[in-house]
């Protein structure tokens, strides 16, 4: 392998090269482990953060919490340390592409391609939940994809056993990718397995139709915005079936009792597969259809009160023309007399009788 650079740690046994990737607190480099002789990743917490203990927790957790998972969809943590000051976390290394990056590059992923990608990421998230884990930062960037199609979740930096899964600190800073933060999270209260079930929702959600349901880049936004129902998958990507819009859409739910209740139940769900939850599940494709319904029924509504207008005002430019031609014909006008009684438009209580009865008036006095 190339070097890039002099840096070496751990005594030289890790030999760093470019960077992979920076985030909000640390470095990723790719690196040589000359002691195993295999490429590897290494984390290293940005040196502005080094002094700061919440920091300096949060990183030793990650790589403590990582380091006792052994499962093909999770990243595999092999050391961690400390050199000059600078920690460091020392990773399997995942030859591939984070989703975040895969969306930018091709734009919604065919189906088949989600549905394989959801199952692996079930499978990651079923592991590290029966561990006692909530990862509460699922997002595309921390969902890695290696060359052959094998799903690596990455990141967790801000992980907690299912007890302590309450704020993210002592000042209950939020802390993730807003865009995908289950609204109890996101108002720091008390998360359950449940909140990483709303933020891969919001990821699938994403893989199919290019756009997160809610795009989102403060949490005081997604305060404003909390109310707003999410537009259905289908109205975006028409050939998604039901039943997986329907399964997202649960996963999006604000009542974490309405998402699915496990990562498993979730990888049933979406394969279409009875879980416990399958009336959960009927109901939730009804309650799309009745949303998807009102949206084209005020749609339809609108349209008809635009006619109405249209109606009114062809009315009274056909009535100010028969005047006129009246007039016109008469010099000064017919007698009173001679003038035919015009009767006025019927009362109807609802727009759609109204503009029947407008349509009928126009037939009959407008000829």
């Amino acid at each position: 392998m190339a070097r890039t650079t002099d840096l070496t740690l751990a005594a030289g046994r890790y030999a760093l090269d470019e960077a992979l990737g920076r985030g909000g607190m640390a470095v990723v480099h790719l690196a040589h482990d000359r002691q195993l002789d295999r490429p590897v990743a290494v984390k290293i917490l940005d040196e502005s953060l080094a002094a700061d203990e919440e920091y300096g927790r949060r990183f030793r957790r990650e790589a403590t919490t990582a380091a006792r998972f052994s499962h093909p969809n999770v990243v595999q943590v092999y050391d961690f340390g400390a050199e000059d000051e600078r920690l460091y976390i020392v990773m399997e290394f995942v030859d591939g592409i984070a989703l975040d990056d895969l969306i930018r590059r091709d734009g919604p992923l065919p189906l088949a391609r989600v549905l394989e990608l959801a199952d692996q990421a079930c499978r990651g998230l079923q592991y590290a939940h029966e561990q006692g884990v909530v990862h509460r930062d699922v997002k595309p960037g921390n969902l890695l994809v290696r060359r052959d199609d094998i799903l690596k979740m990455a990141d967790f930096g801000i992980a907690r056993a299912g007890e302590e899964a309450t704020q993210l600190t002592s000042a209950g800073t939020v802390l993730g990718t807003a865009s995908y933060l289950a609204p109890e999270q996101a108002a720091g209260e008390p998360v359950t397995n449940r909140a990483d079930l709303y933020a891969l929702g919001a990821v699938l959600y994403e893989l199919l139709t290019g756009t997160p349901p809610r795009k989102i880049e403060t949490l005081a936004q997604l305060a404003s915005i909390a109310e707003e129902p999410i537009e259905p998958i289908r109205d975006r990507a028409p050939n998604v079936p039901e039943h997986v819009e329907a399964t997202i859409m649960r996963c999006l739910a604000r009542n974490p009792e309405y998402r699915p209740a496990s990562a498993a139940e979730l990888a049933a769900s979406l394969a279409g597969e009875p879980t416990e939850q399958t009336r959960v599940h009927r109901t939730s494709t009804a309650a799309t259809r009745v949303l998807r319904a009102r949206r084209r029924a005020w749609a339809g509504r609108r349209a008809l009160v635009v006619a109405f207008v249209a109606v009114l005002v062809l009315l009274a430019v056909v009535t100010g023309v028969v005047v006129l031609a009246g007039r016109g014909e008469s010099g000064d006008g017919l007698p009173e007399h001679a003038v035919p009684r015009v009767e006025p438009v019927p009362a109807a209580s609802d727009p759609a009788r109204q503009a029947r009865n407008l349509a009928d008036w126009l037939r009959e006095n407008a000829g």
